[in-house]
Formats: C-alpha cells, sequence, structure tokens
C-alpha cells in the first residue's frame, strides 16, 4: 500500500451512486487513510463526472479530511499505483437497461437488469469492458485489489477470475440490506444481526438468522408467513405466500421473486411497462432528478433522496471490505467471490455469493458444504447459465450464447432463447466487440 495513503480509482465515477462510496470513505477516515480518489468515466459520461464530482469534493471539504478528489476521463493514467480499484459502471449507460428490460418483455419473459435474458444482455456489454480494465491493472497497478459493483456483478466477476490474474471480489447491496431489513423487523441495531448467506449474486438465500448469537431464522419465517416484507426498491413488494416461506424455512432474497413468484412478477412487470415504463426508465427520472440535485453548489452531504435509486447500503459494503482488506480484520462480509469447494454442489472455480473471511492477505468463504435438495437444482441450473454467459462473454460463440440462454430457467424454450438472442445482439451489437 502506498505509505503516502491509500489510492482509490472508481471506474464509473459520474454514477448517481458515487455520493454512497465517498460519505463511506469519509465515516472510515480514522481507520483506512484515503488520500486520493480518483473518479473515471468515459467521453459521454463527463457532465455527471463533473457534477458528482464537484458533489464529491464539497463532501470531502464539508468533512474536514484531507482526501482529494480527483476527475478523470484517462483511465490507464488514472489506474497507475492504485491500492484499490472499484467498478459502478454501466455500459451503454441507462438506454442499454431499458433495452435489457423491453426485449425479454417483448416475448413474454421476465424483462430485469440483472436477472433472465436482460442480465445476459447486460453482462455481454460489461465483459469485454471489465477485462479490458483488468488488463491495464495488470500493467499499471499489479497489486491492486478490484471490488466490482457493476452488474450482474457474480457473472462480472467470474469473468474477472477465470481470465485475469487481478485479485477480486464481487459485491451487492442485497445482502447488507437483507441484514437491515431484519433489524427494521425486530428494532434493533444492525450489528446484532448475522445471517448465514449462501447463494450466487441475486440467487441468495439465507439459512440462519441470529440475533446476538441465538438462532431466530423461525420467528423470522413466521414473520415474513405474516406477510412482513423486506423488497428491494426496484423489487416488487409481493408478500410471500405463508406455506411456500414455511417450506422454504429459509430466507429468499428479493430477487428469487422472479424464480418462485414468476407469474406475478412477470405481470407486473408488463403492466409498469404500459403505465410508467419499464424499472430502468423510472430510474432515468430519478436520476435526472438526483443531478439535479447535486448541481446545488450548497449541497455537501449525500441527499436522501439517493435512497430512492434502490442502492442503499452499497458505501457500507464496499468500503467495508475495503477497510477489511486493508486492516487485516479477518471478519465476516458477504461477497462474490471464488469457491473453492465451499459448495460442495459446484465447481470450484466458479464464482459463488456467500460469507467470507476478508483479510489482507486473501478472501476465505465459509464452507458450506452440501445443499438442501429444495434450492440445489436451482441453484445449479442458474450457475450452468452462468458458466455458458462467461464463455459466451469472452468468445462471441453464438452456439455457446444460444445454450446459455436456453438453459436458464426463466426462459420457456429454446424457440424463444433464439429470438432472445438475436434481438440482443441487433440491438447492442455497437457494444459487443466479440460477436462482430
Amino acid at each position: 500500500m502506498n505509505k503516502k495513503g491509500i489510492k482509490i480509482v472508481t471506474i464509473g465515477g459520474g454514477s448517481s451512486y458515487t455520493p454512497e462510496l465517498i460519505e463511506g470513505f469519509i465515516k472510515r477516515y480514522d481507520e483506512l487513510p484515503v488520500s486520493d480518489i480518483y473518479l473515471v468515466d468515459i467521453e459521454e459520461g463527463k457532465e455527471k463526472l463533473e457534477i458528482v464530482g464537484n458533489l464529491a469534493k464539497r463532501m470531502v471539504l464539508k468533512a474536514g479530511v484531507d482526501i482529494k478528489i480527483h476527475l478523470s476521463l484517462d483511465r490507464r493514467e488514472a489506474l497507475k499505483g492504485a491500492d484499490f480499484v472499484t467498478t459502478q459502471f454501466r455500459v451503454g449507460q441507462l438506454k442499454a437497461r431499458i433495452r435489457d428490460e423491453k426485449i425479454p418483455l417483448r416475448y413474454g419473459t421476465i424483462g430485469q437488469e440483472t436477472t433472465g435474458a436482460g442480465g445476459f444482455a447486460n453482462a455481454q456489454r460489461t465483459i469485454p469492458v471489465i477485462l479490458d480494465i483488468c488488463r491495464d491493472m495488470e500493467e499499471l497497478a499489479p497489486n491492486a485489489w478490484l471490488i466490482n459493483f457493476t452488474n450482474p456483478s457474480g457473472i462480472v466477476t467470474e469473468a474477472v477470475i477465470k481470465h485475469t490474474n487481478v485479485k477480486t471480489a464481487g459485491l451487492c447491496n442485497v445482502p447488507i440490506g437483507m441484514v437491515n431489513g431484519i433489524a427494521d423487523i425486530l428494532g434493533v441495531a444492525v450489528n446484532r444481526i448475522n445471517i448465514d448467506f449462501v447463494g450466487l449474486n441475486h440467487l441468495l438465500w439465507g439459512r440462519k438468522v441470529y440475533l446476538d448469537g441465538e438462532d431466530i431464522t423461525d420467528r423470522i419465517i413466521e414473520e415474513m408467513a405474516d406477510g412482513r416484507s423486506m423488497s428491494l426498491k426496484n423489487i416488487p413488494d409481493f408478500a410471500w405466500d405463508a406455506d411456500f416461506i414455511k417450506s422454504l424455512g429459509m430466507l429468499p432474497c428479493s430477487y428469487l421473486k422472479y424464480y418462485y413468484m414468476t407469474d406475478d412478477m412477470l405481470k407486473e412487470e408488463q403492466e409498469a411497462a404500459e403505465k410508467e415504463g419499464t424499472r430502468g426508465e423510472v430510474v432515468s427520472k430519478i436520476e435526472h432528478n438526483l443531478f439535479e440535485l447535486y448541481k446545488n453548489p450548497d449541497l455537501d452531504i449525500k441527499p436522501p433522496e439517493l435512497a430512492k435509486r434502490g442502492g442503499a447500503h452499497y458505501s457500507d459494503a464496499a468500503c467495508s471490505l475495503i477497510n477489511s482488506i486493508y486492516n487485516n480484520k479477518c471478519d465476516i462480509q458477504t461477497v462474490n467471490v471464488r469457491n473453492n469447494g465451499a459448495i460442495a454442489d459446484l465447481p470450484d472455480n466458479v464464482v459463488i455469493e456467500t460469507n467470507a473471511v476478508i483479510g489482507k492477505y486473501g478472501i476465505t468463504p465459509v464452507s458450506s458444504g452440501h445443499m438442501p435438495v429444495k434450492i440445489r437444482g436451482l441453484m445449479q441450473a442458474v450457475k450452468a447459465y452462468e458458466e455458458l454467459t462467461v464463455e459466451a462473454g469472452v468468445t462471441g460463440n453464438y452456439y455457446t450464447a444460444l445454450q446459455a440462454l436456453t438453459v436458464h430457467p426463466l426462459i420457456p424454450s429454446a424457440a424463444t432463447a433464439k429470438k432472445l438472442l438475436d434481438d440482443i445482439i441487433k440491438e447492442n451489437i455497437d457494444y459487443l466487440p466479440q460477436y462482430k
């Protein structure tokens, strides 16, 4: 690490999430001595980068911390000597997300940015870019950690692990959101709650829930059976069926509604698309309003309105991870990491989302053994899709891509998969160099 202080580089620095990240580093400044944060973006994101960057400068000034904020459109220059690189970019920006949501709906399937065909499209655009970033890191910052928040986080992280030498972990705000949700239900401090997480990114189960070390899983299941919910801002707030949640006996993340409540979720998406637009179109409006707020020269804190964006607790997840690596805390956090036998029913070289011990010398997933039959099949099916999606994203092989979509549980047939794939390639070709 840099003796003069820690150098952070954030790819996608013009994101509306950036104030969350800056707040997280400010809160931890006493034990995480960040000296420089480079916010990096592309030419198309220059205006947003300047707006967010100026807000970031005001935030550190108000906090009285000695963190220098740098704005850059030159990724390679920014990466030189970085200690940590965080990624929070969207290839094609929100217009691409909206396409990711609309194409599947065209064929009567779930239209979501990270799950199903929409997630596949997102991954195909993103994988070539993340691998380019990693090649730059291998050359210019070979000792740096990559903390990936770019969706679909698990798939993108798996591409990095399989095809680069970069030290990496993927992050999602879903696990920490679930911990906070349980704390809210019980009216207790967040640090009193622990959850035994296991699964994949956006396919996550809490097998056990603990309050002060006491197993309260049954109590939480009863609360959910009575209609209590912890849905994220971007997921419809349907209550779980009481008998179903009792039979599951675990805490499902909100994204599992796409698999367990497919008909209801699809109907809601179709109706919403007709009325107020897809989630991407709604987010586009939220973002516009956020950036209007960010422009205010008197604003020098993260505005509370950012919570509506759906990325709550992002800074806690990202900054806690970096803090634990830097300070060798060897604590337990939930990350996307190489399996290495932690889930016995999946290959060693794939990425899972699970609790792991975080330290200076690496990230070690907590062993979970074999999965219960009731979740094992779904997990294996989605992982097969993810493995094929990574391979397609790297090679641009049409047949591999077709198989990836065909095996996904939310896509009903090979014929539908082919229609989806052809539209995805056609409408995203400017961002798919591997398919040209």
